[in-house]
């Protein structure tokens, strides 16, 4: 499906919760799309195509929404799968970086052997926003000695800034659709 096709698929599928988790924030819910087997598939094959045209060995899935997408797009690409997580969530000796959420602040993780030296990890999550999780998530497997060759999430939302933090730190960006704050 070309991109332009398959933007408007997913714009037309994603659910907008207005005021959510709090006024003034539009909260993008992709779960509409796991529900669609035709938009989900749709979604895992470009992402797919994205981590091959990367020449990534990686598949970095950010808790929680990421973890669906990532072990999807991991399993079409033939790509191991690692967890990004949350705090106190992962069993084995762990890495971590604070980062700011459009509404918060959060603490991620990854095991200490999630990738080594060289490795080129994509980086899977449902949504950019204001990048911080992505960020972090890129420093985590720069301090393991990966390369992150790119960032992929189903919506971009640019208004919020995340993008243009994510390639000012040199991440090449891949998303699907975007939305406007007014959309």
């Amino acid at each position: 499906m070309n991109p332009a096709a398959l933007a408007t698929l997913l714009k037309a599928r994603i659910r907008t919760v207005r005021d959510w988790p709090k006024p003034n924030v539009n909260f993008r819910d992709v779960t509409t799309l796991f529900g669609d087997p035709d938009a989900f598939r749709a979604i895992v094959v470009a992402l797919a195509a994205e981590s091959r045209r990367l020449g990534v060995n990686r598949i970095a899935a950010v808790d929680a929404r990421g973890f669906i997408l990532g072990g999807a797009v991991a399993f079409e690409s033939n790509t191991p799968c690692v967890l990004v997580r949350k705090k106190g969530k992962l069993p084995y000796k762990t890495i971590q970086a604070d980062y700011a959420l459009e509404y918060g602040s959060a603490t991620i993780e990854i095991h200490a052997d999630a990738c080594t030296p060289g490795d080129r990890v994509l980086i899977v999550d449902d949504l950019i926003a204001t990048g911080g999780t992505l960020l972090a998530a890129a420093k985590l497997f720069r301090l393991l000695g990966g390369h992150v060759a790119g960032v992929a999430a189903v919506i971009d939302l640019p208004e919020l800034g995340g993008t243009a933090r994510l390639r000012a730190d040199g991440l090449e960006v891949h998303a699907l659709c975007e939305f406007s704050e007014d959309e």
